[in-house]
């Protein structure tokens, strides 16, 4: 999948530890940990934004894009 989670180089660059985040925001470990690996199909945008605000940034700086054309074929369960 071409979009990326970025959120670990953020958290190195603010100098925090996951756990301490985790805690801030009222995620589990686990749950931000299966984020952090794009382990996840989604996120709720109230988490996006816990998230943003204790990062104290935007969300396109938690997730990165590499273009692939593949991305733009409508599933044969899309169409209707």
């Amino acid at each position: 999948m071409p979009v990326r989670v970025t959120l670990d180089a953020l958290i190195v660059k603010k100098g925090l530890k996951a756990r301490d985040l985790a805690a801030e925001i009222g995620l589990s470990e686990t749950q931000l940990s299966l984020f952090r690996s794009g382990k996840v199909k989604g996120i709720r945008f109230s988490t996006l934004a816990r998230l943003c605000a204790a990062l104290g940034c935007r969300p396109g700086d938690l997730l990165d894009y590499d273009l692939d054309p593949a991305d733009l074929a409508v599933p044969d369960d899309d169409l209707g």
